[in-house]
């Protein structure tokens, strides 16, 4: 079986970023980026943006206007009543309740998406490239159909890789 993915594993972050920033200025197509905890550099260079921000701010749109409905459409038109003359479409009664459903659905319905997006489900099982990627080192993986695999082992090596391996 031929290899696919070329991984290099680093200890730290300072030499995993130094590969990173060498591959870019290189123009080494970078498949992927393993860390055990965000690094921000990576996630704004590497390219990829992510649209779950739009997408949580238009289910809070949506969600609020839905709540709010639902709130009126029970208190005003369905099922008023009357507690001592005060109007039954009083707004900043429904406030508490809409910001906590708000949120409410914009958590659920942004995991959901997030879930959807990146394929996790329970039966669904991902590869773990490196076990270390799960644990505690950095790994970087290149396409080696996409980028010139023996130019990045080398930039790997140069910048601290502990190990560069091919899988």
């Amino acid at each position: 079986m031929d290899s696919a993915y070329l991984l290099g594993v680093f200890d730290k972050e300072e030499t995993m970023l130094s590969a990173f920033r060498k591959m870019k200025e290189q123009e080494i197509e970078i498949e992927d980026v393993f860390t055990p905890y965000p690094v921000h550099e990576i996630l704004e260079n590497h390219g990829r943006k992510s649209r779950i921000t739009i997408v949580g701010w238009l289910y809070g749109f949506f969600a609020t206007i839905g709540v709010l409905a639902f709130l009126f459409y029970t208190a005003v038109i369905d099922w008023p009543l009357n507690y001592g003359g005060k109007p039954s479409n009083a707004f900043p009664s429904f406030l508490v309740i809409t910001i906590i459903l708000v949120i409410f659905s914009i958590t659920i319905l942004s995991l959901f998406t997030f879930s959807w997006r990146a394929n996790l489900w329970p039966s669904n099982k991902k590869p773990i490239y490196h076990p270390g990627a799960t644990d505690d080192k950095f790994v970087i993986m290149v396409n080696k159909e996409k980028a010139d695999a023996a130019r990045a082992s080398s930039v790997m090596k140069e910048t601290g890789a502990i190990e560069v391996i091919e899988k």
